[in-house]
This record gives structure tokens, C-alpha cells and sequence, in this order.
């Protein structure tokens, strides 16, 4: 974060949360704009908002370029406005080479939700960065939280490292497939086993499609079935088929997310993952920060700097460094 912790906000950051604690849309897209570009404010609004996090459901997305997520999304998003329900979507895409904004406009993609007040669409760039991605991903999810969104829905760019840290976020993880994505057993190498709550196939009126879907129920079976990390709850990952562009299979498929939560819910499980995630982002946070100081303090104090010099030269090894380092009292203190 950068320059550390504020004290305080601003008066126009401080009426900026005000108003989007009163349902103020434009107020909520400039304070997501200094989450994405980690401002030095960051940290004081997540402190104003925090009393209000907490309720709205996540639902993450992901599954591979073309697989038909952002689609999906826009059905599901149908769906849930017909039961009342206010709905926030975050789509992180690929960035520009010459702005470093998203490319994708999903603003584009899902046009019949554009006008619709109880819809917030935002599209976050990758910037080509894993650093404050995933921060900034549960930041944003927090301010769209505390804004009064009951289903917040997360679509990831595609299949990787970046986004199974992201999809983290989610309290419901749905993996889209489609037939010409590969067989299964590629799924399972990329580590989608691990994450998935649920999968589809979508573009299933496709060759290819119901052999997937029959290995995929196998393989989440004998995974199951031959895993041996403990339960939270008891959940044999459903393998649904969808034409999303058609509208077919998404009722079904929203079934099974709200089955899962229920599941989640009446278990104690969602509380519990819940606060495992707060811890992970607490550890998270604290890294960052503390990578920030030593950054700072690299700057400006000569011993430390004259450290790492030692450790580029190979006079000194790091494991000694980072000894000598942490020993140092006032590496903590705010400059």
C-alpha cells in the first residue's frame, strides 16, 4: 500500500464514503478506482466500511478464454434480478498494452444489466501484475459488500495461478468448460479440482459434450472418494451442462450454487471458511505492508541499504541478512 497507512482521510475521501454508504453509485466507482490503483487512502476506507461487510454471497467464476463465463454470468445475473435480488460483478480481464485498462468491456458483453441500478458492473485490468491483483479483488469485493450488493459475482480472465488466488475470494467456486477445452484430465492437472464447487459445460448442444460431462461426474467421484484432506461439508461436485447464449441449463445451475450455500449455511462451514479467509488476508496484508517498509527504509537508511549490497556482492548470504534485518528494532516504526 503505498506510503504506508493514513491517519485519516481527506474531506472529499471521507465524504466519497458517506455517500456510497448511502447508495451513491458514482461514489462507489471513484472509491474502487483507489482500490485498483492502491492508493495511499486504502486502508482508512476499508476501516469505514468494515461494519458493513460481511452479508452478500460470492460467487466466483472462472474456466478458460472463450469458454462462455462472461455469458453465464449475464444469465445468472437475469436470474437473480427476477427474485429481487441486487447483484455486483467483477470481471478481471486481460489489460491494455498502451492504457493498462481492461480490454474486454463488459459493459458491452452484458448490456441488458447496464441501466439496470440494482446492477454494478465492474471490469478490473490485471495490469500484467500478480502483486495487489488479489488484494485488490477483496477490497473491491468489500466496498460492492458494504454498498448493499446480496450476490456479488466474480469472473476471472481465464485458467492460472492469477486466478485460482483470486477465486479464493469466492464462497461458491464455478468452473465453465467447454467441449474443445481438452479432455478432463487436463482440468485436473490445472489444479480446477482443488477449487471447483461446481462445474459446467457450456456450448453443450456441441460434439464432445456429454463425454466430458460423464468423466468429469467420474472424476469428481474418484476424487471424492480418494481424497484424504478432511470435509467441511459433505458435496460430490456436480458436472451440469449449459447453453448459456440460449439461456438453457442456468436455472439448474443456479439451483445447485444456492444448494451449495445452503449446505455451507446450515453446516457452520461458510462461517468457517469465512474466517479462514480473513486470516489468509490478514497474513496477506501484513506481508505487503511489511514488503512496503523495507522498501521505503531501502531508500532512505544506508545500513540497510549497504545490507543488500553485501547479499549482490556475495560477501554476505541472505539467510544472514534477513537475520540481521528482522533484528533491527525500528524496521516496523512508521518514517
Amino acid at each position: 500500500m503505498r506510503g504506508g497507512f493514513t491517519p485519516m482521510l481527506d474531506q472529499k475521501t471521507e465524504a466519497l464514503v458517506e455517500k456510497m454508504l448511502a447508495g451513491d453509485r458514482l461514489a462507489l466507482a471513484r472509491l474502487i478506482t483507489q482500490v485498483e490503483n492502491r492508493s495511499a487512502a486504502v486502508g482508512e476506507i476499508m476501516k469505514r466500511v468494515h461494519g458493513r461487510t460481511g452479508r452478500a454471497y460470492v460467487l466466483g467464476m472462472t474456466g478458460p478464454p472463450g469458454s462462455g463465463k462472461s455469458t453465464v454470468v449475464d444469465r445468472l445475473t437475469a436470474l437473480l434480478r427476477a427474485e429481487g435480488a441486487s447483484v455486483g460483478i467483477v470481471a478481471v480481464d486481460p489489460s491494455s498494452p498502451f492504457t493498462g485498462g481492461a480490454v474486454l468491456g463488459d459493459r458491452i458483453r452484458m448490456q441488458s444489466h447496464a441501466l439496470d441500478p440494482e446492477v454494478f458492473i465492474r471490469s478490473m485490468a490485471t495490469r500484467g501484475s500478480l502483486g495487489g491483483l488479489a488484494r485488490a479483488t477483496s477490497d473491491v469485493i468489500r466496498l460492492l459488500d458494504a454498498f448493499g450488493k446480496q450476490w456479488i459475482l466474480i469472473e476471472t480472465v481465464g485458467v492460472g495461478q492469477t486466478e485460482l488466488d483470486i477465486i479464493k475470494q469466492a464462497d461458491t467456486t464455478v468452473v465453465v468448460l467447454v467441449p474443445e477445452s481438452g479432455d478432463a484430465i487436463q482440468t485436473m492437472k490445472a489444479g480446477l479440482m482443488e477449487v471447483a464447487d461446481i462445474f459446467v459445460v457450456n456450448k453443450a448442444d456441441r460434439d464432445g459434450a456429454n463425454p466430458l460431462i460423464t468423466e468429469l461426474r467420474f472424476m469428481t467421484h474418484l476424487h471424492r472418494a480418494g481424497s484424504q484432506a478432511p470435509k467441511d461439508i459433505e458435496w460430490e461436485i456436480p458436472a451440469l451442462a449449459t447453453q448459456a447464449q440460449n439461456g438453457v441449463g442456468i436455472e439448474e445451475l443456479l439451483a445447485e450454487v444456492k444448494r451449495h450455500r445452503s449446505l455451507l449455511e446450515t453446516s457452520g462451514a461458510l462461517e468457517k471458511r469465512r474466517q479462514a479467509r480473513r486470516r489468509a488476508g490478514l497474513q496477506a496484508l501484513l506481508v505487503e505492508e511489511f514488503t512496503e517498509q523495507v522498501s521505503r527504509r531501502l531508500k532512505a537508511d544506508g545500513n540497510l541499504a549497504a545490507t543488500f549490497e553485501a547479499v549482490a556482492d556475495g560477501r554476505l548470504d541472505p539467510y544472514s541478512a534477513v537475520q540481521e534485518i528482522l533484528r533491527r528494532p525500528d524496521l516496523l516504526t512508521p518514517q
